[in-house]
């Protein structure tokens, strides 16, 4: 029989039993709840260090208009980027932010430190290989807006595009800033915004399933010039694991071809500028002055036509030093650091089109032919034989040599010395919609093929299947080597690595991808020995 205190007892253990039992099962609500929510995670949220991000769906996940670094006004004007402020809630990126200030049409601001993220919608196991571009331009335009990456990323990787200073605003090196940020890269803001891009990729990358210790760099025109930058920097180092440099200037790897300034030569150039707009001091008042204008001011006088008019000339655009040798983030010329092996030594795929841009305002064919000193007798027999080309093909073809095709080839020597793997090409396919209106790949026209998107040039109606085909072949090329480091795979003919003994060339051609002897060959040779006596 049990007593009163022992009845008591039993119910003190019942309830708990029961306490305990209810405290289980509400933990296991909870972490049910919690896988469940997880599982059914909005997709398009990313949580970066500035806060969270909201995308666009679809096949493939696009974030728009990220703020990567503090707006770069006011105070900041003339400054290394800073980090971006904190904001509550959730932050919608959905559309592009504006360009960087440049004389082109288009919605632009000061205010310009955004990028973009491209991720398939279909989630992987493994983090995803994360392939960074930098858009080219001249330095003085240009926007990440007008590089589609879905088609890219679809192919299994993460595509992430860069806005970043361009210009006066993006390449200025007041001697005032001296002063004001002594432990600063005075001058290559566009550069250091790059910088700042790849550290944010770093620090936010796995956010959106991507791998930061498989970074890819790559970049066109001014845009393969700033993956050069990071390639030589030494500031960039562990920043990437890859490069892609496609048809790059400024730096480049022959120094001769847009040579860069010094400070002392960049100061100057921001003191005369400075100087011409009536701010004529050299120390903080100047300094202030110049940060109280508007940043209309600064590309006045600055478009890309008139930048590569000076280039082409020799001349220095007022106001805009292009690439600086800061004695920190550029620390001498490519070229130089190329000779000393003192770059990062990471994969690189190198190249050129076979009717890219060159750089000389030559007014007849003796000026022209001059430039190769002893052996301007040879270079005519190879560029005009039988004396019946006109001056404009022979600036084409001359100097698309100088400024573009001889510089990659050095350029993949240097690195494969150097014990880099290294894939060279030439890119010659031209969209069947404009042959027998253009003899040859433009300066910019791979881009098309190696982002997978044929039409942009020609409209989606004009694409053939052909058309189509090589833009599948280059892309794919191009995600394989984001991927592993390494283009070959998955069926497509073999590309070779670079091998200066042997010299041989992966061909994008009408008729497919061709790996062979180089056709213009002699005439790379023959830009091979003028930059070996203009050292």
């Amino acid at each position: 029989m049990m007593t009163s205190r022992s009845i008591e007892g039993t119910l003190r253990r019942r309830v708990a039993g029961m306490v305990f039992a209810v405290a289980v099962v509400s933990l296991l609500c909870v972490a049910v709840l919690a896988s469940g929510a997880f599982a059914q995670a909005d997709p398009t949220v990313a949580k970066v260090d500035a806060g969270p991000v909201r995308g666009a769906s679809g096949a493939v996940i696009s974030w728009k208009g990220i703020p990567y670094a503090a707006p770069p006004v006011g105070e900041l004007r003339f400054r290394n980027p800073q980090p971006v402020k904190a904001w509550e809630g959730i932050k919608e990126t959905t559309k592009f932010a504006p360009a960087a200030m440049q004389t082109d049409d288009v919605p632009k601001s000061e205010d310009c430190l955004y990028l973009n993220v491209f991720r398939p919608a279909k989630t992987s196991a493994q983090p995803l290989p994360v392939m960074v571009w930098f858009h080219g331009g001249v330095m003085l335009h240009g926007s990440s807006t007008i590089y589609p990456g879905e088609a890219l990323a679809a192919q299994g990787v993460i595509v992430v595009t860069v806005n970043f200073r361009l210009g006066r605003l993006g390449y200025f090196a007041h001697p005032a800033l001296a002063a004001e940020a002594p432990d600063e890269v005075r001058g290559n803001y566009g550069f250091m915004d790059q910088r700042f891009a790849l550290q944010w990729v770093q620090k936010n990358i796995a956010a959106f399933g991507g791998d930061p210790k498989q970074v890819t760099i790559f970049g066109e025109s001014a845009g393969g010039g700033s993956v050069l930058a990071h390639v030589v920097s030494p500031m960039s180092r562990d920043l990437f694991q890859r490069a892609i440099i496609q048809s790059h200037a400024s730096p480049t790897a022959r120094a001769g071809v847009a040579r860069p300034s010094d400070l002392a030569k960049a100061e100057q150039i921001a003191v005369e500028w400075s100087r011409s707009i009536g701010v004529t001091g050299e120390g903080a008042a100047a300094l202030k002055q110049l940060r109280a204008l508007p940043a209309e001011k600064f590309i006045e006088g600055a478009s890309a036509t008139e930048g590569i008019a000076a280039l082409s000339a020799g001349k220095i655009l007022p106001g805009m030093a292009w690439a600086i040798i800061d004695g920190r983030f550029l620390t001498e010329t490519a070229e130089a650091t190329l000779a000393a092996g003192r770059q990062n030594k990471v994969p690189v795929i190198v190249g050129s089109n076979d009717r890219d841009i060159g750089l000389s305002n030559a007014k007849s064919k003796d000026e022209l032919f001059a430039v190769f000193g002893p052996d301007a007798a040879r270079a005519r027999e190879l560029y005009d034989p039988r004396g019946d080309q006109t001056l404009e093909e022979l600036l084409v073809q001359v100097f698309m040599d100088h400024t573009m095709t001889e510089p990659a080839r050095h350029l993949a020597n240097e690195l494969a010395r150097a014990g880099q793997s290294v894939w060279l090409y030439r890119f010659a396919y031209v969209s069947q919609a404009q042959r027998g209106q253009l003899m040859g790949t433009m300066h910019a026209f791979e881009i098309p093929f190696t982002l997978n998107i044929p039409g942009v040039m020609v409209g989606a109606d004009k694409v053939t299947p052909t058309d189509k085909i090589m833009g599948d072949l280059t892309s794919a090329y191009w995600a394989q080597f984001g991927k592993t480091g390494d283009p070959n795979g998955g069926g497509r003919p073999v590309w070779p690595r670079h091998d200066p003994a042997a010299d041989r060339i992966m061909h994008f051609t009408n008729g497919g991808v061709i790996v062979g002897t180089d056709p213009l060959k002699p005439r790379v040779d023959l830009w091979q020995k003028v930059w070996a006596r203009a050292k």
